[in-house]
């Protein structure tokens, strides 16, 4: 009697994960073996980053996408296919299952993590940013050439802030705030950024916790959008934008789930090669620094005081 294979349900959640790029440090069979997960066209465009940190936060954000195609829709690693949209948005080329005509996800990497979301009735984007000092001059300064970036209303409550570290922190809110919702709607470069206005609620967030109590306004219009916010660590930002497909049923104001921090042996527990092996991708990723001498030696200099 032959064995019939197991269809397993397709269930489909919110997902919320993130990858701590930053703590990463892949040696030759690690990284030999993530080049060979990925597609590749990936795997070259990953390799021409001029920094080790830049290649490995684009390497995590390619297997998220995998991982979450593999696990979710339990389509082998080995048979999904990926294209980028004229924006650069990375889509599934075979199309959705048909469960799920609106699944949507998107993947963010900044500072320390890369981020993936999904969901499988919204619209959504996600943007983590990293509160940091400006790499040369005063914070009044950087907000001075950022002005355009905000309405005078956003700027009111950035200045508001009693310390100089907290008005840079709530800059890098609004603006993982503001690409969050860049990202959903799939409009790239070009957009203008003061169209958007953000009225952000708590003002004080707790690691551990999501909020969605934040309001957005476009085009001084009221709009059906919800915004999680989340600290994955006292210096970085997630918010994820969540838009209906439905006009007339607008995304519920609810607490969304946390953040799953992942480890390597996570990230490619369904991971199965897809090209042959090349030594050189190895001798690439190793020939080059973590970071700009610029910024190594900020970090430095920060770490003294």
């Amino acid at each position: 009697m032959s064995l019939q294979p197991v269809r397993r349900p397709l269930v489909m959640e919110a997902v919320r994960w993130a990858f701590p790029c930053a703590r990463w440090a892949p040696g030759r069979e690690d990284w030999t073996l993530c080049g060979r997960c990925v597609q590749p066209e990936e795997k070259q465009r990953i390799a021409q980053f001029m920094f080790t940190r830049d290649a490995k936060a684009a390497m995590a954000g390619r297997l998220l996408i995998r991982k979450l195609i593999a696990e979710k829709f339990y389509i082998p690693w080995d048979k999904i296919r990926l294209d980028r949209t004229a924006k650069g948005k990375p889509f599934l080329v075979s199309g959705n299952p048909p469960q799920f005509p609106n699944f949507n996800f998107n993947v963010s990497h900044q500072g320390d993590y890369a981020v993936l979301v999904a969901e499988p009735e919204l619209q959504v984007g996600v943007d983590i940013m990293k509160t940091d000092r400006p790499g040369s001059g005063s914070t009044e300064e950087f907000f001075r050439l950022m002005h355009r970036q905000f309405t005078e209303r956003e700027w009111r409550s950035i200045k508001s802030m009693r310390s100089d570290w907290a008005r840079l922190d709530m800059f890098y809110r609004h603006w993982a705030l503001k690409e969050s919702f860049i990202k959903a709607i799939g409009v790239g470069l070009g957009f203008n950024l003061q169209r958007i206005e953000f009225e952000v609620s708590p003002i004080e967030m707790e690691v551990g916790k999501v909020y969605a109590q934040t309001k957005m306004w476009l085009d001084d219009e009221d709009e059906n959008w919800v915004f999680e916010e989340s600290l994955l660590d006292d210096k970085h930002h997630v918010a994820v934008a969540l838009g209906s497909t439905d006009t007339y049923k607008p995304p519920k104001l609810t607490d969304g789930p946390l953040f799953s921090i992942l480890s390597y042996e996570d990230l490619m527990a369904s991971a199965v090669p897809i090209t042959p092996e090349d030594p050189d991708y190895w001798d690439n990723f190793h020939s080059k620094q973590e970071l700009p001498l610029r910024q190594t030696s900020t970090a430095k200099a920060g770490t003294v005081t």
